[in-house]
């Protein structure tokens, strides 16, 4: 039988390679590359009709003459921007349109203009670390009285709870990477990826769970490391081909031809479902079996041993 359990530290290893250069990036590298939908500020989509838009560098120019700041320019295609900067009024807007058409000569068609000011960026920063919170209390409750038959039910919980945390900071590594090499940004799309990535994990790991639970009640006289590896075993076909034929398929087709404002959207929510599904199988049950061996407590006699 495929022994998984027995390289459980190795897969947290593993984990840590990809979660730790994102969290460095955030402690030492300026943080996160937040929206305007977060901090605050103003996102204007215009087309050029000539069907070729003006250099990045030539439209940041033109902002910094108006005495607009913080400007970052993506182009969709080859006529058309997508421009962030600090927060416009419909007037400010009008005057960097009319500067647009004179400073290139063509005439600029607005796809879409959002504003958002700073109290309201505060506001959905708040309320999503809500939504987070509430969500995470949520399972715990739920699978402690879903799994109330068995011993220890209140740790399955709280390890579905450890492996969310796992796949939310993948994501938040993932974003700011993308971010600091891409020019990604944190944004509401983003978000709406982090906690569609939270539902998936708890879905898949109350799967895993509930093989355990049931298997628990059939094998009685084995080891319980022994009874969740064969419990992974069943239900990793499962957990594999679902996420393959639900989502990894039309995320990745989303990835590469969904265009720019949708690529970001694509990529994260592409790892966030695959790292929910490792989780499930090589941090969530693994986490489970540390627990009931209590194997902190050999931890450092371990290393002292070694020494």
């Amino acid at each position: 039988m495929l022994d998984i359990l027995g390289k459980r530290y190795l897969f947290f290893a593993i984990s840590l390679v990809a979660i730790i250069p994102g969290l460095l990036i955030l402690l030492f590298g300026g943080g996160m590359n937040m929206s305007i939908d977060f901090t605050g500020g103003s996102q204007l989509e215009v087309r050029f009709d000539s069907g070729i838009a003006p250099q990045p560098a030539d439209v940041i120019n033109l902002y910094n003459d108006l005495g607009i700041t913080d400007i970052q320019v993506k182009t969709s295609g080859t006529d058309t921007l997508l421009i962030q900067s600090t927060f416009l009024d419909d007037n400010a807007r009008a005057a960097v349109v009319d500067e647009m058409e004179k400073e290139f000569n063509d005439t600029v068609t607005v796809l879409r203009f959002d504003s958002v000011g700073p109290s309201i960026g505060q506001e959905v920063t708040g309320r999503a670390g809500l939504a987070i919170a509430v969500a995470a209390l949520g399972v715990i409750i739920y699978i402690t009285l879903a799994f109330r038959g068995i011993a220890n039910a209140f740790r399955y919980g709280v390890c579905a709870i450890l492996a969310m945390i796992h796949d939310v900071l993948i994501v938040v590594s993932l974003a700011a990477i993308g971010g600091k090499v891409f020019g990604w940004q944190f944004d509401s799309l983003t978000l709406t990826a982090l906690l569609t990535v939270i539902g998936f994990s708890v879905q898949d790991k109350i799967v895993v769970f509930d093989r355990i639970r049931e298997n628990s009640a059939i094998f009685r006289k084995i080891s319980f490391e022994t009874l969740a590896n064969h419990s992974i075993i069943q239900s990793l076909g499962r957990s594999i081909n679902t996420q393959l034929m639900t989502s990894e398929f039309m995320l990745l087709a989303l990835a590469l031809f969904g265009g720019v404002t949708l690529q970001e959207f694509a990529i994260i929510l592409l790892v966030g479902l695959l790292s929910g599904t490792y989780s499930s199988i090589f941090i969530a049950a693994p986490t489970l079996v540390i627990w009931e061996n209590q194997e902190w407590k050999t931890w450092f006699k371990k290393g002292a041993s070694a020494a």
